[in-house]
């Protein structure tokens, strides 16, 4: 099992989401989420004065696939999220040990 975890931009969201259902992924985790990169930092104007903003919006995505499927998620995602810009994310893909679905006591493939 992976996990793949995708920062991206918020209005990238639905797209994502749509992307990611289309290869059969029917469970996904976001949260809204701030940070910095090599994106340039935007300006807010308050009162007149132009204020530097240290952290940027940004979308978390988190999915748990089989091994079998990691391929399939992460080119829908890069696919579906680009906008060729800076700023577009990225994407981290890690082991997962162990799973368990609480409600059956289902483990590993089949409690995603």
């Amino acid at each position: 099992m992976k996990r793949v975890v995708a920062i991206i931009q918020p209005f990238k969201l639905e797209e994502v989401g749509e992307a990611l259902r289309k290869v059969g992924i029917s469970g996904v985790n976001m949260t809204e989420v701030m940070g910095f990169g090599h994106q340039k930092e935007p300006a807010e104007i308050y009162y007149g004065t132009e204020n530097s903003v240290s952290f940027v919006p940004k979308v978390k995505i988190e999915v748990m696939v089989p091994a079998t499927l990691v391929d399939k998620v992460v080119d829908a995602i890069m696919r579906s999220a680009a906008t060729g810009q800076i700023g577009d994310g990225k994407i981290f893909v890690a082991d997962i040990d162990h799973a368990m679905r609480i409600r059956t006591g289902e483990t590993d493939n089949a409690a995603l």
